[in-house]
């Protein structure tokens, strides 16, 4: 049954991510010039919070003890709040290419707080995956930026403040996510996301005359809200509660290559041997953090060996 729901977790990640790594250049064609990064981050929320609470009342009640809503606050600042509005913030004032060469530190980051807060092993297999992972990715974003990438320094500032949040999200609150459904854990963050979100993002609601936006900028706006942000974070926690942190970081490596293949499909890029290479290693990379061994086969393998010793 472990295997089987490992296999879940890989699915649930790999389809997050294609779904996730197009939000960034159909997000970038809105934000800030029509739609103000504030009031794209309450519509997430508020959005999300609102399918989130709908789909439980179809779904079986799960019992929340007062500690675990407490809990569920506490997660819903690192992985939604912090992560979304400093995310989008972000992109307001960097470019696609930059935030996605900011997002390739996520594994890096997420194992260094798994091995301080939950004593993951930081072994050389793991980090050699993470490196070769990360050059995939690097190759993609790199031979596609030209040399002009149009960033800040502000901007990649908030993006990286973005990922060490979510990176906190994974590591501190994986215990927490085990307990309940996708639709429990997540009506209660996005809940609260919205509530905490709404002050920073009153202005930005009063002053938008929703009537200017035509068709194509509500259709984008659905794409975040309902894809990018509703379907992803219910897949997330499957991940969650059958593999290990930097195992879900290194899903982030894939969301370059989902958005470059989509601009093949449709005729805005072109297939090169860029993105073979880069696609190969991503996935070699993915491929040797599975593999890496955890904490409890470490101790497992000591104990034994003192055994027969």
């Amino acid at each position: 049954m472990a295997e089987l729901n490992k296999k879940h977790g890989h699915l649930a990640l790999f389809t997050s991510s294609i779904v996730f790594g197009l939000n960034i250049p159909i997000a970038r064609t809105i934000i800030p010039d029509t739609v103000d990064p504030f009031l794209m981050t309450f519509l997430r929320m508020f959005g999300a919070a609102a399918l989130f609470w709908t789909v439980s009342l179809f779904t079986k009640k799960e019992f929340v003890p007062r500690k675990d809503i407490l809990l569920f606050f506490s997660s819903a600042v690192f992985a939604i709040v912090i992560n979304q509005a400093s995310f989008i913030v972000g992109l307001s004032k960097t470019s696609p290419i930059d935030a996605s060469l900011v997002v390739t530190l996520s594994p890096v980051i997420t194992m260094l707080l798994a091995a301080i807060f939950i004593k993951e092993p930081v072994t050389p297999v793991k980090t050699l995956g993470i490196l070769i992972g990360a050059s995939g990715a690097l190759v993609l974003i790199l031979s596609s930026s030209h040399n002009e990438s149009g960033g800040s320094l502000a901007g990649n500032l908030f993006v990286l403040l973005s990922v060490t949040s979510y990176a906190l999200y994974l590591t501190l609150f994986k215990n927490l996510i085990s307990r309940y459904s996708s639709i429990t854990s997540m009506k209660w963050m996005f809940l609260f996301a919205t509530i905490l979100t709404y002050p920073m993002s009153h202005k930005a609601i009063a002053e938008t005359d929703f009537t200017t936006f035509d068709t194509s900028v509500y259709l984008r706006i659905g794409y975040v809200v309902a894809l990018a942000t509703f379907f992803t974070y219910m897949l997330i926690p499957v991940g969650q509660k059958t593999l290990r942190p930097t195992t879900i970081s290194m899903y982030n490596y894939l969301q370059p290559i989902a958005a470059s293949f989509v601009a093949v499909a449709i005729g805005m890029d072109r297939f090169g041997w860029n993105k073979i290479i880069s696609t190969v290693l991503v996935f070699t990379g993915v491929y040797m953090v599975t593999q890496s061994k955890s904490r409890v086969q470490l101790n497992k393998e000591k104990a034994l060996r003192k055994k027969i010793l």
